[in-house]
């Protein structure tokens, strides 16, 4: 006998139907959702899209420390009482994303525990992304490092979200975030596609056998 797996949990369903994430906003690519410096007074939920976040230094560096896509939460500072944003969040798509003031999703998670504990289980896992981002960053090479976060961008072990062909991103951008220059960025890209790990097609298409490259001592 079958057991029958319990449904998963539609965030977006019930945010709508609590009331919460009335206010829809759409972006360009290359909008600014929220600057450095703006009040933190919502939480974000992307419905359809790609979200770059990034800290800007007093020098005028940019660092970019995420990218998001449909599905994820940002702008969750708010709930841990910061009066302002730390970084900022730009559109990288076409995006649509449900704004949920601050006592609103607070209420939420206080009254439904099914948000709830969704919510608490997204937040382990971006905290378990920043640490393993970390130790990649001070261990692995920037060809690792590359090939790491092509397969993040892709989704890569997300049954339910995965999709292989990404959102159209400069060499600069996975530059920043790879953490080495555009030139290395595009030697190894220039590589990856020789080896049919990845392939540009309308789009840049991400193949499982860009693994070999994390697996390789």
């Amino acid at each position: 006998m079958k057991t029958r797996q319990k449904p998963r949990f539609d965030v977006e369903a019930f945010l709508r139907s609590a009331g919460a994430g009335k206010t829809i906003a759409t972006y360009r690519p290359t909008d600014v959702i929220f600057a450095q410096g703006d009040t933190s007074d919502a939480v974000l939920y992307i419905q359809e899209g790609a979200v770059k976040l990034s800290v800007l230094s007093r020098g005028g560096k940019e660092a970019v420390v995420a990218m998001l896509g449909r599905g994820d939460f940002f702008g969750e500072r708010a709930l841990a009482g910061h009066p302002v944003r730390l970084e900022a969040a730009t559109a990288m798509t076409a995006t649509t994303v449900l704004i949920i003031p601050k006592r609103q999703m607070i209420r939420l998670l206080h009254d439904q525990h099914a948000l709830s504990d969704r919510f608490i289980t997204y937040m382990l896992a971006r905290n378990n992304r920043i640490e393993e981002d970390l130790v990649d960053q001070l261990f692995n090479s920037s060809e690792k490092r590359l090939a790491r976060t092509l397969l993040l961008l892709a989704r890569y072990g997300k049954p339910d979200q995965t999709h292989r062909v990404l959102p159209r991103i400069s060499q600069e951008t996975l530059a920043e975030m790879v953490g080495t220059t555009r030139s290395r960025v595009n030697f190894f890209m220039n590589k990856f596609k020789k080896l049919g790990f990845i392939e540009y097609n309308g789009g840049l298409k991400v193949n499982h056998s860009l693994l070999t490259i994390i697996l390789h001592d």
